[in-house]
Formats: structure tokens, C-alpha cells, sequence
């Protein structure tokens, strides 16, 4: 079996990392495809949601798998070179950006590079078990993929270097008070949550959604200024597709809009 499945259920693209039996840790084939992944979600135009999940009920994912980043650094030593990760120069948490909406469904841990790939996602929702972290502190070591940049991006500044400095994990409650994750809901209940928040949002134009995730994301980056011009830039792209007349046409004849991504 592959270490990352991907299946399509209508308009929701749904991917999970599957190597229970190492909580889901991730190797270089889990990043090689969950790369491919996020890039097939971005090429496909019948996707309009993709949800992120772990097989098994302990962990979403636990990280870096050890075994293999402790053979990485004994042969560094060995060379006298820099540890060569095996991490792809372009992945979900760092420099592929994709604009229609990523679900975190959180089956257990998420640890270091498993709640940074949490972290690439939109919105989260945790099973009550969950627990999440980043620990690479304690292995001498800070997260590569984008912890140190979206977490205090995304929660008060003490609490993202409590999770940052401290390294130790927080349970899903804590989680949510903190803004980490959206949701949390008993494991029994987490892929149907996560298929009905997916479900909700593609009942709204699938053009306007990325549109407005696009203008958030990259006008977060800006001043205050040029974000509200690149939404303009935003708006002015989404209203020329047929789904930005649909919408109101469907509001004025009282009924439900059939958009088709066009």
C-alpha cells in the first residue's frame, strides 16, 4: 500500500497518510507524495475541497520519522556535510500554494511536521483524543516547514511560543481555545464533520472561494493598501465567470444555485 492514498468522492478530494503502523511519521516517500497530492488537488478542476486525515485511530501524524532523519545525520557526520533532509525544496508547508480549501480532519497526534502539514490546511478539526505539538526542541532541532511562521501567525504571539520553546503538546481542547483548530468532535464523528464542513463549502461558488482564500493569503502578506487593492484584482477575476452570475440570478428566482466552476 502506499504510504499516501488519495481518493475522490464528487467535488472533495480526500488524502490520507497511511503508515499506521509508524503513526503516520513521515519519510521521503510521505512528502514525495503528499506533494503530488496537493498538487493533483490544484490541477484538477472537478476538486473544489480536499480533506487531510491519518489511517488508524492514534495518530493524524507524528512527525518526522526518526529512524530514517537519525541515519540522514550519522551519514552527515560521516561526510563532514550538511544533513541532506529528505524533504522536497517545494511542499504543502512550504512554497506550493494551493487556493481551494484544505480540511485537517486531526485522528490523533500532530506532531512537529504533522501539525506543520495540519497547519497548510484552512480550517482543522480535531478528534477529542488529539493532541498537538511541536516538539523538534527536544531533539535539538526547530521545524522546517513552517510551524515558526504560521502558528504565531495564527494564535496569540505567548501562545505560540509556549508551543514553539516549550515543545510540549497540547491536548484538542486547549487546542481550540487557543484558535489552533476550528472544531473538536468525539473520533466517531470526525471524518463526517469534516465531509459536511466540505460539503458546506461547496455549495458556495467554487470560484469565489478560491478567490477569497487567494485575496486572504496573499493580502496577508501585504500592507494594508496593497491588500485592498489585490482584492479589488481578486473580485475583478471572479465576477467574470458564469458562477458570479449564477448566484444572484439563483437568489432572485428564490432557489439554489447550480454552480459549475466556470
Amino acid at each position: 500500500m502506499p504510504a499516501v492514498l488519495f481518493e475522490k468522492k464528487g467535488h472533495i478530494a480526500v488524502i490520507t497518510l497511511n503508515r499506521p503502523e509508524a503513526f503516520n511519521s513521515i519519510n521521503k516517500e510521505v512528502w514525495e507524495l503528499s506533494t503530488q497530492a496537493w498538487i493533483q488537488v490544484r490541477d484538477d478542476n472537478d476538486i473544489w475541497v480536499a480533506i487531510l486525515t491519518g489511517s488508524g485511530e492514534k495518530a493524524f501524524c507524528a512527525g518526522a520519522d526518526l529512524k530514517e532523519m537519525s541515519g540522514v545525520f550519522q551519514e552527515a557526520i560521516k561526510s563532514g556535510r550538511p544533513p541532506a533532509l529528505p524533504v522536497p525544496s517545494i511542499h504543502p508547508g512550504k512554497g506550493l500554494e494551493v487556493y481551494k480549501p484544505f480540511i485537517a480532519a486531526i485522528n490523533g497526534v500532530a506532531l512537529g511536521g504533522g501539525l506543520e502539514l495540519a497547519l497548510a490546511c484552512d480550517l482543522r478539526i480535531a478528534a477529542e483524543h488529539a493532541r498537538l505539538g511541536t516538539p523538534e526542541v527536544k531533539q535539538g532541532i526547530i521545524p522546517t516547514a513552517g510551524a515558526t511562521q504560521r502558528i504565531p501567525r495564527q494564535v496569540p504571539w505567548a501562545l505560540a511560543m509556549q508551543l514553539l520553546l516549550v515543545g510540549e503538546p497540547v491536548s484538542a481542547q486547549e487546542a481550540y481555545r487557543m484558535g489552533l483548530v476550528n472544531q473538536v468532535v468525539p473520533l466517531k464523528d470526525l471524518m463526517p464533520a469534516a465531509e459536511a464542513l466540505a460539503t458546506k463549502i461547496n455549495e458556495n461558488g467554487p470560484i469565489a472561494v478560491r478567490g477569497a482564500k487567494e485575496a486572504a493569503y496573499r493580502g496577508v502578506r501585504m500592507s494594508l493598501e496593497d491588500g485592498l487593492k489585490f482584492e479589488e484584482y481578486c473580485s475583478a477575476n471572479v465576477i467574470k465567470s458564469e458562477d458570479a452570475i449564477e448566484g444572484p440570478k439563483a437568489f432572485s428566482e428564490k432557489r439554489k444555485p447550480v454552480y459549475k466552476c466556470r
